[in-house]
């Protein structure tokens, strides 16, 4: 994991495969986000987040985005786990899955996911999915995060 430093927005990106981490972070960042937090592994992540939001005087991320492999409830079990926390700090929670159908989708909803967003096997629209994650994380920012 990454160590944030100088207060700067930033989104923490908890996904247990470090391949398809560094590619969304690659994407992410090309696309204009902020610095990428990586926690590899469900665990590593809800300690990242419990660390981070514990303390008032230091930045919270500004998006959540969860993509565990693990097993195949493993997003649901994460969002399930702290949405509720996130969601009281005002940190909106992403979650990167399998294209799948509606109900798979409204279920992460339901559960709390504020968006998800769907893992692409062609270059062309993994960007595009990247780069709406990114326009997700800008139209979703805390007014104080950027200055006003």
């Amino acid at each position: 994991m990454n160590v944030v430093t100088d207060d700067m927005p930033f989104i923490a990106l908890i996904d247990d495969d470090g391949h398809s981490a560094h590619l969304l972070t690659r994407m992410l960042t090309a696309n204009g986000s902020p610095q990428v937090i990586h926690a590899d592994s469900a665990e590593a992540g809800e300690a990242f987040l419990l660390e981070c939001l514990s303390d008032i005087e230091r930045e919270w991320p500004g998006l959540v985005i969860v993509d565990l492999k693990a097993h195949s409830g493993a997003n649901l079990e994460f969002v399930t786990r702290h949405q509720t926390l996130l969601r009281q700090k005002g940190i909106p929670l992403a979650v990167m899955m399998q294209t799948t159908d509606r109900a798979d989708r409204q279920a992460m909803q339901d559960a709390g996911a504020a968006a998800v967003f769907f893992r692409q096997a062609e270059l062309e629209a993994y960007r595009r999915e990247a780069a709406a994650i990114v326009s997700f994380w800008a139209r979703n920012q805390r007014l104080d995060a950027v200055g006003m």
